[in-house]
């Protein structure tokens, strides 16, 4: 067995179509084939369901892409082991970041970076399901999202900073003249909401709910820009986070009301895999993130 045939696994488990692995492996089709078919000698077990085309991995092969990825992912480790030995940390970070919190990676990147410039960064946009399957299956070295609301497995955390919510609604709207609303107050609303498949949308139900309602969003999205757009609209209002406000200012025409009784927060930080050694790119990452100061409104529109 040689990490080549593993390496040659996992990229045909991620792009399920043997073409489109081998080219980005850099190699020939039958050659990737090739090299897969000695590792099932190897091993003595069918790894690919067989057929015109990719149909999926066999229970044994699940087992093998499994154990193929630690080992490609202790490989790595080594070299950024070796690496650091030699001349200072370089290599690559791929960080998935939840939408919500995409206004504050620059306060992760930014010192990572100045610190260590030769290491280059991949930042993702994921829901938080997906960073703990990034994190599980060795796609991910780091991940930034919700800490406090749903389980997290397997995983070192490290808090950076409290999420908190406002209203964004127009200002010649209901509700214009006021300095805050309730939740209660909220759920009678035309909403702007994320997507159910967004861990921020469930927390938000979740409040909702310990208030005794139950809101039927007008429009739903996956995209926080779209949550402020839809603010403009007369009689549309949406539910984003201080944070949000903070880092793009709050569009003209519209206002932000801090949503209260209660007044939620939810922690969102860092995490990476519990193993160790601990990656050193990963570590380092940690190590160099500080907590995040509480966020605080803008004071005034910002035109855009």
């Amino acid at each position: 067995m040689i990490i080549r045939q593993l390496v040659y696994l996992d990229a045909l488990a991620r792009a399920r179509h043997f073409r489109k692995a081998a080219e980005a492996c850099h190699v020939s089709q039958p050659a990737l084939s090739a090299a897969i078919a000695q590792l099932e000698e190897e091993l003595g077990v069918l790894i690919i369901e067989r057929g015109r085309r990719f149909q999926g991995l066999t229970r044994e092969g699940e087992i093998v892409l499994a154990h193929a990825r630690r080992i490609l992912a202790e490989a790595d480790l080594m070299k950024e082991s070796i690496a650091g030995l030699r001349g200072g940390l370089s290599g690559r970070v791929r960080l998935g970041a939840i939408p919500t919190a995409l206004p504050m990676i620059a306060h992760i990147t930014a010192p990572f970076s100045e610190r260590y410039p030769a290491v280059s960064m991949t930042v993702l946009s994921l829901t938080s399901t997906e960073i703990q399957q990034g994190i599980d299956n060795f796609e991910l070295d780091v991940g930034l999202t919700y800490l406090d609301n749903e389980p997290l497995e397997r995983v070192i955390s490290k808090p950076i900073y409290f999420e908190s919510y406002v209203l964004l609604t127009r200002e010649d709207g209901e509700f214009g003249e006021r300095d805050s609303i309730t939740w209660e107050e909220a759920a009678a609303l035309k909403l702007c909401l994320l997507t159910g498949d967004m861990q921020n949308r469930r927390i938000i139900d979740g409040i909702f709910r310990s208030v005794g309602q139950a809101p039927r969003p007008a429009f739903e999205t996956n995209s926080i820009f779209n949550l402020c757009s839809h603010a403009g609209i007369q009689g549309v209002s949406s539910i984003v986070s201080i944070q949000l406000m903070e880092f793009f200012g709050v569009p003209i025409g519209t206002k932000a009301l801090p949503l209260v009784e209660p007044a939620a927060q939810r922690t969102i930080g860092l995490i990476v895999a519990d193993r160790h050694p601990i990656p050193p790119l990963a570590r380092n990452l940690l190590m160099t993130t500080r907590p995040v100061v509480e966020a605080t409104l803008p004071r005034r529109p910002i035109v855009r």
